[in-house]
């Protein structure tokens, strides 16, 4: 188990900039009434709710939306029902591309990412095309401050979880998805809430990618993600950082 790993979190994610905060805010609260719905409407007693509340939370949605929302949720027949796709395929440059979706209409949904990904030279594939390239995982996030690398390793070893990465941000404690939620819950007992936490898929390997087709690849994510209905987008690629710096000019 190493306790100081460098390893580049690949996942692309634009942020909740202030001109998405309403794409972000419809996203959070799908999920919310989803986890509501699916479970119980207490966030203590809901480990997906509980993670949806931190999300919003870090999100800065205002404290009723969230509590509309699980009760919206918590109603059963009330509001919309949503359902849970995954969906796989290759973006440009062979790039692996796992898209997670709550959705209302799947046949819309598959529509919209299929043209995503055909419009950037990838393919859809079937579902478990590339999912054999991640490993599903929890991940747990502190940051650097809450404590040193050798103090966070050894309360996530005790915690049950099965990896630590530690760099001058952050630490990501990583677990298996039978470990999330109690390794969770070992760790905030020590040091108060995580900055996050979440099930999330990790590639297995990254491959770099150079810059026009990562130019190309960043559109496809980017389009993805303007999506209501997508929740989350993973890819398993990696790019230079005098390329990243070209791009984000």
């Amino acid at each position: 188990m190493s306790g100081h790993s460098q390893f580049k979190n690949i996942m692309y994610r634009k942020g909740a900039q202030d001109k998405k905060r309403g794409k972000v805010f419809t996203k959070i609260i799908r999920e919310l009434t989803t986890a509501a719905r699916f479970g119980l409407p207490d966030p203590n007693a809901n480990p997906r709710l509980r993670a949806a509340v931190l999300a919003a939370r870090q999100a800065n949605m205002p404290k009723d939306t969230v509590e509309r929302a699980i009760k919206r949720g918590a109603g059963a027949d009330a509001g919309e029902a949503y359902e849970e796709v995954r969906y796989e395929g290759y973006g440009p440059g062979g790039v692996a591309v796992i898209v997670e979706a709550l959705t209302d209409n799947r046949n819309r949904t598959a529509s919209e990412v299929r043209a995503a990904f055909t419009k950037s030279t990838g393919a859809l594939g079937e579902t478990n095309s590339v999912s054999f390239l991640f490993d599903r995982v929890g991940e747990i996030t502190y940051p650097a401050e809450t404590a040193g690398a050798d103090d966070m390793l050894e309360a996530a070893i005790d915690a049950g979880a099965s990896d630590v990465e530690s760099d001058d941000e952050r630490h990501t404690v990583i677990t298996s998805p039978d470990d999330f939620n109690a390794a969770r819950d070992a760790l905030e007992q020590r040091f108060g809430e995580a900055a996050s936490a979440r099930l999330t898929w990790r590639p297995k390997t990254t491959a770099p990618v150079d810059e026009d087709t990562a130019a190309t690849l960043f559109k496809l994510l980017e389009t993805l993600e303007d999506s209501d209905d997508v929740q989350n987008v993973y890819a398993n690629f990696e790019v230079a950082d005098d390329v990243m710096a070209r791009l984000s000019a």
